[in-house]
């Protein structure tokens, strides 16, 4: 199965997305990460799910995660609040982990074989041969990858 078989239409935002929008949008389709675009629509970056609750999660209880133990629950039901009145750029590290690219004829094992060396749940596919900036035809996400891959029942 090649790249331009498995990209599907992705959902994208930019830079100056609302956060806490960014995250419904993740939880609401069901996405491993979300594709952030630049202000000409190229792909500039992923920001993961795993990145929102980098942001979201007190530093303390990162640095020593047997905090989590001691926090209330009303507080930690209440932890995308702190999403509320930032933007995507906000959430992102300072240096944002970059977007896989993929061409458009790439095969299955080539696209996890970047996935998996990028760290990256998410690949933009492009068209095979169309410049310098090639647009963007879609994306394949790890889960679809697998759901191709995995033997059925």
């Amino acid at each position: 199965m090649l790249a331009r078989e498995l990209a599907r239409d992705f959902p994208t935002i930019d830079l100056d997305s609302d956060a806490l929008e960014a995250a419904r949008l993740l939880v609401e389709r069901g996405l491993p990460g979300l594709i952030v675009v630049d202000s000409a629509r190229h792909p500039v970056a992923v920001l993961p799910g795993s990145q929102l609750l980098r942001f979201v999660v007190p530093r303390y209880v990162q640095d020593d995660p047997t905090l989590a133990h001691v926090y209330a629950e009303r507080q930690a039901d209440r932890l995308a609040d702190r999403l509320r009145g930032h933007r995507v750029r906000d959430l992102l590290p300072e240096r944002p982990q970059r977007l896989p690219v993929v061409e458009g004829g790439a095969t299955a094992m080539e696209i996890a074989a970047l996935m998996a060396a990028e760290h990256s749940p998410l690949v933009a596919v492009v068209e095979s041969g169309s410049g310098p900036e090639p647009p963007m035809i879609g994306a394949i996400s790890v889960v679809d990858l697998l759901a191709r891959a995995l033997p059925p029942r």
